[in-house]
């Protein structure tokens, strides 16, 4: 087994279900740090509801579901409730599930309790060589000596957050082998704008752009919408301006569009910072006579409503009794569908997950074994498949360990 992260820890315990002892290797000095940085150092463990339609994958999508739905969310539930011994709490308003006592450490700790008890043997601080085939198995090649294996489960995970460990070392192995690999690139990951870089007549930005800089540490809750050619994703969620460009679920649920677009037609991203509609916007601006700046401060902060004002090109003072028809129009668009100057990302140094990785018709869909290698089995990040923000991604890694685990153990 390759990698202690989420996706090998719970491989490692599926495997003991067979014959064979479990080695566990992994390259950092305790294990599952994706786990224990997830959510703020909380963990969202698992999602209250599966969503596999808003899964990426450049794959068939119907391997991703069955690859996914393999293990049911209740059992998942049960699994962490009853056999790791961490129970979880719904956090009502995300629909996100946390273990009860909000520490992440209490996760991964736990699943790294469980494989103990279950009898394998984990090697930290070991880095994997090198994976070459052998009479009856393996042979793997690791900075801590050589070691003959049945069978292998490679769960190194993808490049992402290259601190905990990822190093593409699940991608070397499955290239080696002949794999075919979708390209890789950073997902869920924050969107830059860097005002010396950008072109302020291309098209992805506005004539008149709000600038995070002057708006670095407003949070809304927002919905983005993200275009480049065919590719178009949306979401809502919390979105937060910062010091280099912009970050919250919602941007990180919609940057994969963003990412993949510099290398083609660059995506449009456009944000409505309130869900009213603009028929509503219209017939508000109409009545009364009240500060504009006031009226938008009832939906979002008032440095968000006066910057929107400013790219409007409506006066701060502006009264309702006072807007002209022209400004009434920029005013609701800009609320409604602003578009949104970016000019990069953050790379995989803060991409939640990785984009791209081992085509999933290159493994068998039940027991996620290779198909040009017999006993190489692949789970986790190292896939061709991601989630949005909200649990998705650790469920997926949760379902494909198991079943990378289940079928290395013969079951």
């Amino acid at each position: 087994m390759i990698g202690a992260g989420a996706a090998g820890l719970m491989a490692a315990i599926a495997a003991t279900d067979g014959p064979a002892p479990v080695f566990l290797l992994e390259r950092t000095a305790d294990g599952g740090r994706k786990i224990l940085i997830s959510g703020g150092g909380r963990c969202n463990v698992l999602p209250s509801t599966l969503a596999p339609e808003r899964f990426v994958t450049d794959s068939p999508p119907r391997l991703l579901r069955r690859m996914l739905r393999a293990w049911p969310l209740a059992q998942m539930v049960r699994f962490f409730e009853e056999d790791v011994g961490t129970p979880l709490a719904l956090e009502a308003e995300s629909g996100k599930l946390f273990p009860r006592s909000n520490r992440a450490r209490d996760v991964r700790d736990g699943l790294v309790s469980l494989a103990g008890r279950r009898g394998v043997r984990l090697q930290f601080s070991t880095r994997v060589d090198g994976v070459t085939p052998a009479p009856g198995g393996w042979t793997v090649d690791t900075s801590n000596g050589r070691i003959a294996a049945g069978r292998v489960i490679v769960a190194s995970g993808g490049l992402s957050v290259p601190t905990t460990g990822s190093d593409g070392t699940g991608l070397t192995i499955a290239r080696a082998f002949g794999h075919r690999l979708h390209d890789t690139y950073p997902a869920l990951t924050p969107l830059t704008f860097d005002t010396a870089k950008s072109d302020l007549r291309a098209s992805h930005l506005a004539p008149r752009t709000l600038h995070p800089e002057f708006l670095a540490g407003v949070s809304q809750r927002a919905r983005i919408r993200a275009r480049s050619g065919e590719r178009t994703t949306e979401a809502t969620g919390g979105f937060l301006f910062t010091h280099r460009g912009y970050s919250g679920p919602a941007i990180l649920d919609v940057s994969h569009v963003c990412v993949r677009s510099l290398a083609a037609e660059r995506a449009r991203v456009r944000v409505a910072w309130s869900l009213i509609p603009p028929a509503e916007w219209e017939a508000r601006l109409q009545i009364g006579d009240r500060q504009v700046v006031t009226l938008l401060s009832q939906e979002m902060p008032e440095r968000l409503a006066q910057a929107l004002l400013a790219i409007s090109d409506v006066p701060r003072d502006r009264r309702t009794s006072a807007l002209t028809r022209a400004e009434r129009v920029a005013v609701i668009a800009n609320v409604t569908a602003c578009e949104l100057g970016w000019t990069g990302h953050e790379g995989y140094r803060k991409a939640e997950v990785t984009g791209g990785g081992v085509a999933l018709d290159e493994v068998n869909p039940r027991t996620l074994e290779s198909r040009h290698a017999p006993g190489l089995y692949f789970c986790g990040e190292v896939l061709d498949a991601f989630g949005p923000i909200g649990g998705h991604n650790f469920a997926w890694a949760w379902a494909t360990g198991r079943s990378a685990g289940l079928g290395a153990a013969g079951r």
